[in-house]
């Protein structure tokens, strides 16, 4: 089994930036992926960032070139970084991992809130 906390998340003002973290544990090398979904008030979770165990990026169209993920293999942990914060990116943010077994693992989630 995989295990994962997210941290990082808070409020901020439109403009700003945050870096969350995903911190992995547990069965890590079983992961082949993790990627970052966020989940806005009365919306579906969406995907919006992942990284592959073979360090391959993707982003969702509507937050490419404001996000940037990233990992610390040492710390088993996972990063995305999101500049030029709008209200709109408010929301729960999930890293999920995708293991060699097949299903996903969550974290619980960490809130960021934008004010503009």
């Amino acid at each position: 089994q995989v295990q994962l906390v997210e941290s990082g998340g808070g409020l901020v003002q439109a403009g700003g930036s945050l870096r969350l973290s995903c911190a992995a544990s547990g069965s890590t090398s079983s992961i082949n992926a993790i990627g970052w979904y966020r989940q806005a008030p009365g919306k579906q979770r969406e995907w919006v960032a992942g990284i592959s165990s073979g360090g391959s990026t993707n982003y969702a169209d509507s937050v490419k070139g404001r996000l940037t993920i990233s990992r610390d293999n040492a710390k088993n942990t996972v990063y995305v970084q999101i500049d030029n914060l709008k209200p709109e990116d408010t929301a729960v943010y999930y890293c999920g991992a995708d293991t060699k077994w097949g299903g996903r693992s969550w974290g619980q989630g960490t809130q960021v809130t934008v004010s503009s």
